[in-house]
């Protein structure tokens, strides 16, 4: 897991971040307690799910607004990845369907997962992602709007019930046993 979470040194060297990169001195981006943990998985995950380009930009920045773990954040974007692109946007655009009460069309959802292939083999991973979510439409953007909310509110309940504190225990005065 640690060799995901991005370095302080590298995020600071991200041109991308470089309005934001005064941020990362601040301590309290980097604690590892169960509140700031919580919040950075919830960040991360929701716009994992929501925002199919730049997630890792959106997440920091609320981070930083949220005293979230900054590095946590950025990590937890990787939901999302080009592996697991088709698969979740194929959940969701079936997912958004339900929600929406349209009937599922097995063509339509077939078309969406062919159309994912094709495009993100023949365009580049960006220009395909966009195109796609253009062409699935309501349903798409329903069903990852759902995923956004659902992963971040578990993604922080699952934190927040997991996390066991660690107590330093009590010296023992007593002299041992011989």
């Amino acid at each position: 897991m640690k060799r995901w979470i991005p370095t302080r040194a590298e995020l600071r060297a991200s041109r991308w971040l470089r309005p934001v990169a005064h941020h990362f001195d601040n301590e309290r981006l980097w604690r590892t307690d169960r509140g700031s943990v919580a919040r950075a998985v919830a960040i991360g995950l929701f716009f994992g799910f929501l925002i199919p380009v730049a997630q890792f930009l959106f997440a920091i920045t609320t981070a930083i607004t949220l005293r979230a773990n900054v590095a946590i954040a950025a990590a937890a974007t990787l939901v999302t990845n080009p592996l697991t692109f088709p698969p979740i946007y194929w959940a969701a655009y079936e997912t958004g369907q339900f929600i929406l009460g349209e009937p599922l069309d097995e063509t339509a959802a077939r078309r969406v997962g062919d159309q994912t292939t094709e495009l993100l083999a023949g365009q580049g991973f960006l220009a395909g992602a966009w195109e796609m979510i253009e062409s699935a439409g309501a349903p798409l953007v329903v069903g990852l709007a759902t995923f956004a909310v659902v992963g971040a509110a578990l993604g922080f309940a699952l934190v927040w019930l997991l996390w066991r504190p660690h107590h330093e225990k009590p010296a023992d005065d007593r002299p041992p046993i011989a």
